[in-house]
């Protein structure tokens, strides 16, 4: 995965909060062995009991992605997503792979709601106008800088009042948001336990494609390293601890909202970043 580390002084209180924050949570017992483990195929009774076990994983990846999203959009329309995307995990479920089901039924999951979500285009266009002069900003700035570009320094080039910076930071988080979800989802790796790794479609896999994202993927890290230091571990925390933005902000000492502006800000960093490799492979 692309976790990334962070040299800060008070590390080890860090680490201790962060154990502490991923102790309460209720680990979901794993049912490859029981359901796959003689290689039959599974009967309808055993599809509906497998779905009764695993609804709590739907909520759960329902309920995070829910947190980032307008009121407007239904966790009931997600769930129902979820459910589609479990019964699809448990048509393609390969045993041979060696990867075990709740991490391929988590990832299918996750991407029927994300599907879901695009199909809606809930995002008005206003939004993601705004994203996209956001993301122009910290392209050219940070070119120009050579270095990430600071809060003052954005709103300055957006003509913006530092508090309307923010305010404007709020309104596209949810955009941001669904926009790295989908490189993750599609992000290859070469550990054989991981969530994106023999996860493909039958037909197979283009080296020259697969080529490609293992280059992509080595920019993403590359550009996540070079992030300020709390947005990196904001970062780190969110997408490889599964931590929320509450949670986050308990263990950093920040509000939520300050966690969610670091986060959004991240994101466009990378999207600007990985923008900006593109215009220099387009020439």
């Amino acid at each position: 995965m692309l976790l990334v580390t962070s040299n800060v002084s008070d590390s080890n209180s860090l680490r201790r909060k962060r154990v502490m924050t991923k102790t309460t949570r209720v680990a979901l017992k794993d049912y490859t062995d029981a359901f796959f483990g003689d290689g039959k195929s599974l009967t309808q009774e055993k599809r509906k009991e497998l779905v009764l076990k695993y609804s709590p994983l739907i909520k759960y990846v329902a309920g995070r992605l829910a947190m980032r999203l307008p009121p407007n959009i239904s966790s009931d329309d997600l769930i129902s997503s979820g459910v589609i995307g479990l019964m699809d995990a448990i048509e393609k479920f390969d045993p041979s792979k060696k990867i075990r089901f709740k991490t391929y039924a988590e990832f299918r999951i996750r991407g029927a709601i994300l599907d879901e979500l695009r199909s809606l285009d809930w995002i008005p266009r206003s939004i993601r106008k705004k994203t996209t002069e956001l993301e122009k900003a910290y392209q050219c700035l940070e070119k120009e800088l050579n270095r990430p570009a600071e809060d003052k320094e954005v709103a300055e080039a957006l003509g913006l009042s530092i508090e309307k910076f923010h305010k404007l930071l709020d309104k596209t988080k949810s955009i941001t948001f669904l926009d790295i979800e989908t490189v993750r989802r599609r992000m290859p790796d070469n550990n054989e336990n991981d969530l994106f790794d023999l996860i493909a479609d039958d037909s197979e896999i283009n080296p020259f494609a697969l080529f490609n994202k293992t280059e992509i993927k080595e920019i993403l890290i590359k550009a996540i390293i070079a992030l300020p230091e709390k947005e990196k571990i904001v970062i780190s925390l969110y997408y490889y601890e599964d931590l929320t933005m509450r949670e986050i902000g308990e263990i950093m000492g920040y509000t939520e909202s300050r966690i969610s502006q670091m986060h959004t800000k991240a994101i466009l960093r990378l999207k600007a970043r990985l923008a900006s490799v593109a215009e220099e492979i387009n020439g």
